[in-house]
Formats: structure tokens, C-alpha cells, sequence
């Protein structure tokens, strides 16, 4: 069974930092294909947006509001992928969620995604 587990959530005040961790089991030979895997957000009353990708063909994404501010990166050996989360701002909260999608499909990753975590949330106040 394939899971995405996320970690590092929590609560900071605008202008902290955030580590998110996202850590991927179950793949197997058959799921070689695993698409692409980064983060989305989903805040009550808005739209689910991406938030940072690793792909394979557009290389690294980021989301417009979030560019500058948080960095995606990997650990292959661990099969994780991390989001470090700096100058944060009331409007980053969100629940994060871990997701792959299919390779080339990552600007419609909040519908058509392979798997998704269960999320977890980021709180910012002011």
C-alpha cells in the first residue's frame, strides 16, 4: 500500500520558519512510474494551490504566492521530500499536503494526482 506521510506542521508567528517533511512508502517495480511529488495547500474558503513541485521535465516549481520565501528539496535515499518555509505570513496557513502526480500534469495536481497524504497544518499569526 503506497503512503505519503507528511510531518512538521504546527503553529508560528509571521515572519518564522517551518520544515515540512513528506516521506513516501509502498512504491514498488510496478509504480517505477510514480510521477512527480511536491506539496499543495488547501485553506478553508480558497482554492487548493500548489505550492512546490519537483518535476521531472519543468524542473522545480514554486507557486507565485510562495517564491522566494520556501524551498523544496529531496532526499532520494530516504524518499523524502522536504519544504523549509521562511518568512511565512498569515496567509500561508493552510493544511499542506504531500502528493505525486503524473509527469506533466503538475499545474492540475490538486485534481489529478496519483496520491495525497493526509496533510498537515500550518497555522500563521500575526
Amino acid at each position: 500500500e503506497v503512503q505519503l506521510v507528511e510531518s512538521g506542521g504546527g503553529s508560528v508567528q509571521a515572519g518564522g520558519s517551518l520544515r515540512l517533511a513528506c516521506t513516501a512508502s509502498g512504491f514498488t517495480d510496478d509504480d517505477s512510474d510514480m510521477g512527480d511529488m511536491g506539496w499543495y495547500r488547501h485553506a478553508p474558503g480558497s482554492e487548493c494551490e500548489l505550492v512546490s513541485i519537483i518535476t521531472s521535465d519543468d524542473g522545480i516549481q514554486y507557486g507565485d504566492s510562495v517564491k522566494g520565501r520556501f524551498t523544496i528539496s529531496q532526499d532520494n535515499d530516504k524518499n523524502t521530500v522536504y519544504l523549509q518555509m521562511n518568512s511565512v505570513k498569515p496567509e500561508d496557513t493552510a493544511k499542506y499536503y504531500c502528493a505525486t502526480v503524473p509527469r506533466g500534469r503538475w499545474r492540475e495536481g490538486c485534481l489529478e494526482y496519483n496520491y495525497w497524504g493526509q496533510g498537515t497544518q500550518v497555522t500563521v499569526s500575526s
